[in-house]
């Protein structure tokens, strides 16, 4: 069995359903190649599940993956769902390879948009290093947020079953 410590992360100032979610652009990954995007290019597409995780090496990142695509939301729903993490993009590639995702993972190393997004914490231990906490976020073509979900509390993980209702609903 793991041992840690449950880390209280405090509050949040997150984008809330009905508030536009902040644009950004950053290196987006997928299985082939990676290349400057923004959020708005992905949304444009249609609705869009952000998730915000934890870096690529830590559990958490595994089991949300594993269950986004054990739950097939964007096969049987007209959905894009793309990452999120301050991994690198090649960090981003062997994670993608490994887990055998089709999804696209935002890089932002510098932890920026989580910064925009009100969902930064410090990492215990580690000056000067911050990652998002874990946080999803549902939302339509014009980035209006349909959907919020932020950890409160590390190691935390989405109510997917929450999640999907949403999907259903829109």
């Amino acid at each position: 069995m793991v041992d840690f410590d449950v880390v209280e992360l405090g509050e949040a100032d997150n984008p809330e359903v009905g508030e536009t979610a902040p644009d950004f652009t950053r290196p987006l990954v997928n299985e082939e190649f990676w290349e400057n995007a923004s959020l708005s290019d992905v949304t444009d597409e249609g609705a869009t599940l952000l998730v915000f995780y934890t870096m690529d090496g830590g559990f958490p990142a595994t089991y949300i993956w594993n269950e986004l695509r054990e739950r097939g939301w964007d096969d049987d729903n007209d959905l894009r769902i793309v990452g999120l993490s301050i991994s690198t993009p090649y960090e981003h590639k062997t994670l993608i390879e490994e887990r055998e995702m089709a999804y696209r993972l935002f890089s932002d190393p510098a932890n920026e948009v989580a910064d925009a997004y009100g969902i930064s914490y410090d990492m215990d231990g580690m000056a000067g290093i911050s990652e998002p906490r874990p946080a999803v976020f549902l939302l339509d073509e014009d980035r209006t947020v349909e959907y919020a979900w932020v950890a409160t509390e590390w190691p935390d993980f989405p109510e997917y079953d929450e999640i999907e209702r949403a999907i259903e609903e829109r």
